[in-house]
């Protein structure tokens, strides 16, 4: 109410008059020269007031005039009658005080617009940016339909009183058009996406030669009902891809619907209930239609080595993740193995040096297929070194064994050692992680020109990009597997130390939780080989044995879960833990009847570290992905800085709940 009566009074000042006129009608009423003398006043107060109001505009067309310095009045006066409109108001009370005639001409209010607020006579008009020294308004303004980009600065007549106001000058520039067209551009832009179905060939092994034709009308079927609102272009261009060519207005639909397709594609079963899976790689923000098709295949790449059935969408920067909610099942073929074992072979011949680095705070999956490089390496007669942070990790007891063995004297070194002894021509192989922030050393991989990554982790929006080899399988169990595969086809089971087969054995176990997740044919083959070369079982089972402080304490996490949507674990502790021993307590969690989740967060510093374990059902990846984590499907963890535990709990209550959603 104080707002609004004091925009009356200070709107303009014909309330006054009336006023005056009012109290000089009253004195008329009460005594006539009282009335005399109010009635000379009112003139008076009126004539001066008129006289000020033309001063302060002939002050500010004055102003206006010199608005340039040094320039001829020619090119002055042209600036002030110039077609762009201008308005000069009061930046204290936002009152307008001056507008040429092409401002005029957008307002109704002609004349009146003269001691009106701005926010009157321009609707939702804001002075902030001025305030703040800018001279250009960072969003457009709407005013009767219409859009504008607003220009102006804070200036102060010369003619004017030291003390007086400051004034803002704004200019109008009407873009509506330019708009228009510019959203109609971006609205029609190309999309490209390509479409493949993953298990084409399970598929057509899976039903009868006769009926293949009827599930492939019925994929096609799917594919084209959802296609058909866009008005897009689908043709099939090899046996179990498709090109869809759509414009940019429909992407927003399929975002939101999260790509439906990739649901209704499953309705498709073949015989011996094999159901369709697909996943897409859309490419977005291309210059030409080359590039969007680049983009295109780098985002199917990228659902593939991600585990399939969902949509990646790449565009000039970024990559967006749909779907993957389901399980992946084993696609890998030894000819693969046999292809990867024979580059990585030849990169060790022509490599000066080798490094060998896993992630930070190593686990023993990550060591174990170091020792398997290191490994190959020997039976090539070349050295490697393993890059690893002696004191922060949690395979200490494995790491103590293999330093007491004389190949690996000199073994291990850090992460700065190895940055100051790294030469050109230097190989380095990444294991079990492909993201360049996970690294141990990351001034080593910018500086090692030929890199090898060999990997199992689903393929996250970062990722290592200079790659002289890439053995990235997102449907092993483990890193350890798959430097166990390449081994079968580099040395002999005798060249293995049994200290190095006990720890790529410890790696499959840990990431298989003994053989119970992620677990396939290849998988027992692995653990046999290594079984072969010496590998102890009871040897790796005491690897894992814990003293009773840290069991105790993964018993006081696990009292501490609550249930959430019935069969989701969460344990949220406000102190800090030690990793390991989340990382246990969140596996723990998972033999509790009806759990298909579990996610144990725990203070550490001045943020929250998130542990993630599923048996499958659930994807946790892509729920701590969304929090800045990665992993895979059923192993996932990550850190969230800056944050307290309780609002870490709501960020993962609310991606749960839009995981189900």
């Amino acid at each position: 109410m104080n707002k609004k009566l004091g925009r009356i009074l200070r709107t303009n000042s014909t309330l006054y008059m009336l006023c005056l006129l009012a109290f000089t009608a009253l004195g008329f009423a009460t005594d006539v020269r009282l009335g005399i003398l109010e009635a000379v006043a009112t003139v008076a107060i009126f004539i001066v007031s008129l006289h000020r109001s033309k001063r302060t505009q002939q002050s500010v067309r004055q102003y206006m005039d010199r608005i340039n310095v040094g320039m001829d009045s020619a090119r002055s006066t042209n600036m002030l009658y110039a077609p762009l409109p201008m308005v000069v108001f009061n930046a204290e009370n936002d009152e307008v005080v001056w507008g040429n005639e092409e401002f005029m001409q957008l307002t109704d209010q002609k004349d009146g617009v003269y001691e009106s607020r701005m926010e009157t006579v321009i609707p939702g008009f804001r002075k902030s940016w001025l305030m703040e020294g800018k001279r250009e308004c960072p969003e457009l303004v709407a005013w009767n339909h219409r859009l504008y980009r607003v220009f102006g600065a804070l200036s102060r007549p010369e003619e004017m009183a030291r003390g007086d106001e400051m004034l803002a000058i704004t200019y109008w520039m009407d873009v509506t058009e330019t708009e228009q067209l510019r959203t109609t551009l971006d609205m029609t832009r190309p999309v490209v996406a390509i479409l493949m179905v993953d298990n084409y060939e399970e598929l057509m092994k899976a039903c009868p030669e006769s009926k293949r034709s009827a599930v492939l009308a019925a994929l096609e079927e799917k594919l084209n009902t959802w296609a058909a609102d866009s008005g897009g272009l689908l043709l099939s261009y090899d046996r179990d891809r498709y090109l869809f060519v759509f414009e940019e207005k429909s992407f927003p639909d399929f975002a939101e619907n999260r790509f439906h397709v990739l649901d209704t594609v499953r309705e498709v079963v073949a015989g011996e209930g094999v159901a369709a899976t697909l996943s897409i790689g859309v490419g977005r923000d291309g210059d030409s239609f080359d590039a969007l098709f680049k983009n295109a295949a780098m985002a199917l790449e990228m659902a593939l080595s991600r585990g399939g059935d969902q949509a990646v969408v790449k565009d000039r920067e970024n990559f967006s993740f749909y779907g993957g909610r389901t399980k992946t099942t084993e696609k890998r073929t030894k000819v693969k193995s046999r292809v990867m074992a024979n580059a990585l072979g030849e990169l060790i011949d022509d490599a000066g040096q080798i490094f060998v680095m896993g992630h930070q705070y190593a686990d023993m999956d990550s060591l174990g297929a170091a020792a398997g490089i290191c490994c190959i390496a020997r039976k090539r007669g070349k050295k490697a070194q393993i890059v690893i942070d002696t004191e922060r990790n949690a395979v200490h007891p494995m790491l103590r064994r293999l330093q007491e063995l004389p190949e690996y004297e000199g073994a291990f070194i850090s992460g700065g050692e190895a940055f100051l002894k790294a030469q050109p021509g230097a190989l380095l192989v990444v294991v079990d992680t492909n993201r360049p922030g996970s690294v141990e050393s990351e001034q080593l991989l910018e500086t090692c020109n030929r890199v090898a990554v060999i990997d199992h982790h689903r393929r996250g929006s970062s990722y290592i990009e200079k790659m002289a080899l890439n053995y990235h399988e997102p449907y092993a169990s483990s890193a350890s597997e798959l430097v166990t595969e390449l081994l079968q086809y580099l040395i002999e089971p005798g060249n293995l130390l049994r200290a190095e087969a006990e720890a790529l054995l410890a790696g499959i176990v840990l990431d298989t939780k003994n053989f119970t997740n992620r677990t396939g044919g290849r998988t027992f083959e692995a653990a046999a080989y290594l079984r072969r070369a010496g590998a102890d079982t009871q040897e790796v089972q005491r690897i894992f044995q814990s003293d009773l402080p840290s069991m105790i304490t993964r018993y006081d996490i696990i009292r501490q879960a609550q249930l959430y949507h019935e069969n989701i674990a969460i344990a949220a502790l406000d102190q800090e833990y030690d990793r390991v021993t989340a990382a246990k307590a969140a596996d723990e969690l998972l033999t509790l009847q009806g759990v298909q989740a579990s996610f144990v967060l725990y203070k550490k510093g001045t943020g929250v570290y998130i542990s993630a374990r599923s048996l499958g059902e659930v994807n946790v990846q892509v729920i701590v992905e969304a929090l800045g984590g990665g992993g895979n499907s059923t192993s996932a963890g990550g850190e969230m800085p800056d944050r307290q535990v309780d609002e870490a709990r709501r960020q993962l209550l609310a991606e749960i709940d839009k995981y189900f959603s």
